[in-house]
């Protein structure tokens, strides 16, 4: 008997060894440095909400593109979009393509329907396409990141847009799958300051942010086979 109770104290030791020299996945958060001459929003967390806008949508962004088929193949195969509505105005030389992700249900066959739903449905992508750009050689549109085109001078500004975001389960499995689809990076998880998040490119140049469902994790490589401890220092996009 005692014998028996001294060889399962050993197992247990050594399984609790074990288990205390497991690698566990790393945690951390992206926090602002604690100073005194940021603005404090927190008040607005207690706000009210004004009783006129309870029923409110953020509805849509838009973001101009050079060449519809290239821009929904790309929010809809790699990203995972719905389209949810489009229309042409061929009197105004433009057209609209409405894409969401988390639909409430099918989407409508009937038009007028069709607009009724895509209008109830928050956090659509709008790409807009005037008629003929897809013409053009090179990039059209400045994406707002210390991007020359557009510009009068031909320099790199500092824009006012940033990028768009999505959040997936996990960051590092979707970079892999995004990598084989032979997608543009800016930032693969591991690489910049900031690690556990991603940075992509749509076919316009737009930046599209990948970040978790939870918690920031980071693992030893990403799909670039940069290290958790590497890395460059962080970049922000808005400049050059």
């Amino acid at each position: 008997m005692q014998r028996s109770l001294a060889l399962t104290a050993v197992v247990c030791a050594r399984t609790a060894r074990a288990l205390l020299q497991r690698p566990a996945p790393l945690r951390h958060s992206v926090k602002m440095a604690s100073t005194t001459t940021l603005y404090d929003p927190t008040p607005f967390y207690a706000a009210a909400q004004p009783p006129e806008t309870k029923d409110f949508c953020m509805q849509q962004t838009m973001v101009r593109v050079k060449d519809p088929a290239t821009s929904l193949k790309f929010y809809i195969e790699t990203l995972g979009f719905q389209l949810v509505m489009f229309r042409d105005f061929p009197q105004w030389g433009f057209s609209v393509y409405f894409v969401a992700h988390g639909l409430t249900g099918p989407v409508p066959a009937d038009e007028d329907a069709r607009w009724d739903f895509c209008m109830r449905t928050p956090g659509c992508i709008e790409l807009t396409w005037n008629h003929g750009s897809e013409k053009s050689d090179g990039a059209v549109y400045n994406t707002g990141n210390a991007d020359a085109t557009g510009t009068k001078d031909g320099e790199a500004v500092k824009g006012g847009f940033g990028h768009l975001g999505i959040t997936v389960p996990d960051v590092y499995e979707a970079c892999e799958r995004f990598k084989k689809l032979g997608c543009t990076f800016t930032k693969t998880p591991n690489s910049g300051g900031m690690k556990g998040l991603a940075f992509v490119k749509d076919p316009d140049g737009y930046l599209i942010e990948v970040l978790p469902q939870g918690p920031m994790i980071t693992k030893p490589l990403d799909c670039d086979g940069v290290a958790a401890e590497g890395g460059d220092g962080y970049k922000d996009n808005s400049k050059a």
